[in-house]
């Protein structure tokens, strides 16, 4: 089974793959920038599930003062399904509630399967809706 820790500075790329892989990346957020960013936060983490040194699942977690929240969740396609994804879960969830959060969330796309993964971990859907607007000029 897979060791889950904090990543390690030279493990970027890899984790940036393992989200393209994923589905995970979007052409207006830059992935490699999210993960820098998370990683120089006192409030964020970046952990990494290894398997003989190799990278095969990642997941950001972050807290903004009340709640936490999970990010970039992803598992290799070859582990999928085999209880890494939970872990990974977990680890986020103990490291949110070290930092103080009572609550953590997430938010799934429409559409992607990930949601039933999430509903069997004991998530529930929450009755809001999330608005955003961007503060920089996307490329």
């Amino acid at each position: 089974m897979p060791v889950i820790g904090e990543m390690t500075e030279g493990e970027g790329p890899a984790v940036v793959r393992l989200w393209e892989t994923c589905g995970l990346t979007r052409p207006w957020n830059d992935p490699t920038a999210d993960l820098d960013q998370a990683r120089r936060g006192a409030t964020s983490t970046v952990l990494v599930a290894r398997d003989d040194g190799v990278v095969v699942g990642s997941v950001m977690a972050g807290m903004d003062g009340h709640r936490g929240w999970i990010y970039y969740l992803a598992v290799t396609p070859e582990v999928q399904g085999t209880g890494v994804g939970a872990e990974l879960t977990q680890a986020a969830e103990s490291w949110l509630a070290s930092a103080g959060a009572r609550k953590v969330q997430l938010m799934v796309r429409d559409g992607n399967p990930a949601a039933g993964f999430y509903e069997r971990l004991g998530y529930e859907r929450q009755h809001v809706t999330v608005l955003g607007r961007w503060l920089s000029v996307r490329e």
